[in-house]
Formats: structure tokens, sequence, C-alpha cells
């Protein structure tokens, strides 16, 4: 049906590429064990929907949302379930170790992490948890707070974002991204060469809407690879899944205070109970931040009268599944207001899930692998499918064997700009496929 135009050179592991590699350190976490126990299980009641985003602050109290739990169908991937349910990718895997991001199994239940400890910071303009990856917006004060919280990706380690207290200096629609030099240099030792000006539209990484921050370079914007958020994936900025940055921008006017913090620990209270909230492995922990964390915990003992679970607050820490767990009771009829985790009815239709046009003999397409593994094939299209901007792609058995294969693509030009992305996002050399002659 096709005819080969290039030889393909498929690496020798697909653990070389890019976005495998960042994959992997979300794999690997710790089983389930204890911490998992302490969440109460589910509900048979189901419900169609409910709010994600936009929370009442009740005063004196620091633990907004509840826990859901959704169970997964075929065809499902931990990203598409973020999305739809307005998390993060990094948040929904730390609450479910051991689930396979691209391939879980049909009938699994996935936790959603829907309940957040507030940051320790004062509750005014926008809050970022660089720790958390999320991004709280509060609006009122005293008894009519309110808190509208997002999922953000954020720096990567050789690029990290900065700490401190900013303002947002100015917003932008559709906004033209300058290539700052540091990401031009680091592109040309790939032979990719950038313009010195990105104009809106699909290509550009600030998406459609932009908050600029008094820290210059530093920007709350919205993004062209949604995968990515909840992800230590950034340049340094903020980014935001497209329908939550068009909201955070209509909601926050310039002058808006912006503190950045990165409080790994939180502990809050709702209804007579503490909650301990632990993200990250604790040899990667600040230990003055945990310090912090055990006086105020100490504290909440000691104006009790009652013992903490220290044992429990251990196995949390060793867990750090990112979720609030109960570690103790200030008052003894508390215990019946932990509320328990709700399941919810799966979408007809996750929103913003990738969809695939037919590919026919007569259209443009691209060879990314041929594999023996149906497996690691069905994974690589499902990790290709989900790039940003989005690139079309599926596996197709053949014979004994597995093709990956990219398109429908309207025509040669298209087809080989998607060649070269796979060269330089995931290091994977395909060959063109030209249209079958009718």
């Amino acid at each position: 049906m096709f005819r080969i135009i290039r030889q393909l050179s498929l690496p020798a592991t697909l653990h070389r590429m890019a976005f495998f590699a960042v994959i992997a350190t979300l794999q690997g976490c710790a089983t389930l064990t204890a911490v998992y126990e302490e969440v109460p299980s589910v509900t048979r009641a189901q419900e169609e929907t409910f709010e994600q985003n936009e929370f009442s602050v009740a005063k004196g109290e620091d633990l907004i949302g509840r826990l859901r739990s959704v169970r997964l169908e075929k065809g499902d991937t931990l990203p598409d379930i973020a999305r739809h349910y307005g998390l993060g990718l990094n948040g929904l895997t730390a609450a479910n170790p051991g689930v396979d991001i691209w391939l879980p199994e049909a009938g699994e239940r996935l936790l959603l992490p829907h309940s957040f400890i507030l940051p320790d910071a004062p509750r005014k303009g926008v809050v970022i948890n660089l720790a958390t990856m999320r991004l709280f917006a509060f609006k009122g004060s005293g008894d009519s707070l309110t808190v509208v919280t997002y999922p953000v990706g954020v720096g990567t380690e050789d690029r990290p974002s900065p700490t401190g207290q900013m303002r947002v200096e100015r917003k932008m629609y559709r906004p033209s991204w300058y290539v700052p030099v540091s990401i031009a240099k680091a592109h040309l030792k790939k032979g990719d060469v950038l313009p010195a000006v990105v104009p809106p539209g699909p290509d550009n990484p600030l998406g459609e809407y932009a908050l600029y921050l008094t820290a210059p370079s530093y920007l709350i914007h919205g993004t062209n690879k949604p995968a990515s958020i909840g992800l230590r994936a950034s340049n340094g900025c903020f980014r935001l899944y497209p329908e939550d940055v068009k909201r955070l921008y209509g909601i926050t006017p310039a002058k808006t205070p912006v503190n950045i913090i990165n409080q790994p620990y939180l502990v809050g209270l709702r209804d007579g109970v503490v909650y301990l909230e632990v993200h990250g492995p604790t040899e990667e922990l600040d230990q003055g931040e945990l310090d912090k964390v055990y006086r105020k915990l100490k504290a909440l003992e000691s104006a009790s009268g009652r013992p903490l679970d220290w044992s429990k607050v251990k196995t949390v820490l060793a867990e750090a599944r990112g979720i609030p767990v109960p570690v103790f009771e200030i008052r003894p009829e508390s215990a019946n207001q932990i509320a328990e985790p709700t399941e919810v009815r799966h979408p007809a239709e996750l929103r913003f899930k990738p969809k695939l046009a037919e590919l026919t003999a007569d259209a443009w397409s691209v060879l990314v692998a041929e594999l023996q593994n149906e497996t690691d094939a069905a994974r690589l299209a499902a990790i290709i499918n989900h790039q940003g901007p989005h690139i079309p792609a599926r596996m197709v058995s053949k014979g004994s064997g597995h093709q990956v294969i990219a398109g429908p693509f309207t025509d040669q030009k298209e087809a080989r700009e998607i060649i070269r992305r796979l060269k330089m996002d995931l290091e994977l050399d395909a060959r063109l496929v030209e249209p079958a002659r009718r």
C-alpha cells in the first residue's frame, strides 16, 4: 500500500527518548501500602460532575475539595484523565503509584486527588506552590473567601522557576514568543534553528493567553503541550492548560500580587481533623521545611491535649503521595466527619482527548517504528499522540509485528516537519510514506 521514501533508524532502546525519560521518573513510585489504606473505601454513590477548580474557604480551615475516583476504560491514558478532571500529570501518578501512564488497565480504579491543603501563605492574589505544582487564585476575604486552583507546569532542574514576591505586570491575548538566546542556542546544538520571534498560532509555546510577571522573562501562560502540565518541563515559566489560563486571564487584573513558594509539606485543618500532605520523596525534601511542619504538628497536639499518631506521620512522609491524609482528630467526634472518596461515572467522552482522523492509502504519513512487542508499539503511539502541537499517531499490526504510523498529513511538507519534530523531541528517526498512486 505504501512506498517507503527514507530508511528508518529506531533508537536501540526506547528510554533514550527525552519524553520517556520524564515518564520513567514518574513510574518509579512506591507500591500501594499503608497510606492508601488510610484513605477510606470508595462509596458506591456516583455523581456526574463536580466542582474541580473553585472552592469556598471556611474561616480557620485549610483543606478544600474532596477525593474522588473513577473506573478506567479501554483506551484511557493518564494525561487524558488528568486534563479532563483538571489535574496535573505528576499529581495523578503520585496518588496512583504503579498505574501505567499510557496503557492503564480497563476497570482499574483511579484515585482523583481533588483535595488540597492551601499553602502556608497570605490568602490574596495568586499563590503558586512549586512543590505541588498548583496555582491558587484567591478572591474576596474573611467569610466570603473563595479560591480558584489549577495545576501548572514549572521549570526543570536546569532552568528552575523563581520564588518570591512579584506582580502581574501586564497581560496579552495571543502573544508572540521572543525566543531567549539560551533556548535558541540549546536548539541549535541539536540542529534545530529557531526563529527570533514565533507569532501567535499552534507553534507558539505561550498559547493564547499570557500574564507577564515583574520578574523579567517569567510568565504565567498557556501551552501547546498540554501533556506537560503537572511536570517540571518548562524553561522557568508557569504553564496552564489552555482552558485554565483563559479563565485565569479573565479574573486576574494587572498589578495582582503573585507569591511563588516551595512547600512540599502541608498541614491543614478541616472539621476538627488535622491532615498532612507530602510531595516528593523524603530524601529530596527540605529539612528546614520539615522542621517547620513538625513544629506546627506539635503545637496542634499540645493545644488539643490529644496525642498525635506519629507513626502515621512517618508513613505519610515515606509514601509522599501528594494527597491530604488525616493524622489525628482534635475532637473525638470529628472522625465521623472524614469524607469518603466518591466514585464518579466515567464520561462518555474525555474532553480534549486527541482525536485521530482516518488514515487512508492516499494520504501522506510517517512510519515511526516497527516493533515486535505490541505493548511497546501501543505505548509509543500514545506518547507521540500526546506531543504538542498534536501529532496523530496509531499502532497498526502487520504480520507478526506492529508499526507505529503518524498521520494523515495534508502534504509532503507537513509530513517532513513531523519527521523533524520526532527527531528533535524524541530522538526518533522516522521515514516518509508517500501516498499510494491511484
